[in-house]
């Protein structure tokens, strides 16, 4: 576990990047439509609760930068309405813009409703992949405390984040990031099936402009479908055999050197003491 010290360094970052990019991204966040154009894989930005969608601007820049066509969801406001309802609000906007070989980058919330989506609402197989920053898919036990109906949403016992739990067939298709540390997520833990990777670093929001974290989004929004299904085939064949466990290069993800990779196993940071 890191030191009292570098905790609340790594806290304090945190939230004068909150507040940086709440207001930035608020303020100076670009027309959505000038992210839509280019001739790679289609990208869906999906912010975490309360935030604008400018939020996500260092990696929706570096995505369109790459040539993806990245779509940001105005009907999504500041993402406060329950996970279900928002759910419905991004397949709708997908099956209304006709996109397809979609990739989902989240953040916080956002993965919650991505793989809402890819559970309840992808029947036409839209969906190809997702990536999942600081996504409390576990839920939060600081939810139990909070007085707002928003925020109490993130509960480890809400009914929505168990029914997303227990729903294990497209976790495959997930990759999940987060650090070892987290202030508002206590004890973060990995999706089964998933390729879930744990940066040797700590933060919910400023891991989002993180050179190694954009480089991963990068390398999962450009994989080849077919790399994609050989994820998938092999997490299931893992699966069936009781064989799933840590692997040490997962399809050539470009993660850091001191960065802890699983696939098939549900990794937990260390709790918050």
């Amino acid at each position: 576990m890191a030191s009292l010290g570098r905790i609340l360094s790594w806290w304090g970052n945190d939230y004068a990047y909150a507040a940086y990019w709440q207001v930035r991204g608020t303020l100076r966040p670009g027309r959505r439509e000038d992210f839509r154009s280019g001739d790679a894989r289609p990208i869906v930005v999906i912010p975490g609760v309360w935030e604008p969608w400018g939020f996500l601007g260092p990696i929706i820049e570096a995505l369109h930068q790459a040539g993806h066509p990245v779509y940001a969801i105005n009907r999504l406001g500041r993402n406060s309405r329950p996970v279900p309802d928002t759910a419905h609000v991004v397949a709708s906007f997908i099956e209304e813009h006709d996109l397809r070989d979609v990739v989902i980058v989240a953040h916080s919330k956002g993965g919650l409703i991505g793989k809402y989506v890819m559970s309840e609402f992808d029947p036409d197989d839209r969906i190809t992949s997702m990536v999942a920053i600081c996504s409390p898919f576990a839920g939060s036990e600081y939810a139990r405390y909070m007085t707002s109906r928003t925020l109490r949403a993130f509960s480890p016992s809400d009914p929505t984040t168990l029914m997303l739990q227990a729903n294990l067939e497209i976790n495959a298709r997930i990759t999940t990031i987060a650090g070892v540390f987290d202030p508002h997520i206590p004890t973060i833990v990995g999706l089964e099936g998933a390729t879930n990777i744990t940066l040797q670093d700590g933060g919910h929001f400023r891991l989002l402009d993180k050179p190694e974290v954009i480089d991963i989004v990068l390398e999962v929004a450009r994989r080849p479908v077919e790399v994609q299904e050989d994820i998938v085939d092999d997490t299931l064949a893992a699966a069936r055999d009781a064989a799933a466990g840590p692997v040490a290069e997962p399809h050539d993800i470009p993660v850091p050197p001191d960065a802890d990779v699983a696939r098939g196993s549900t990794p937990e940071t260390p709790t918050v003491p």
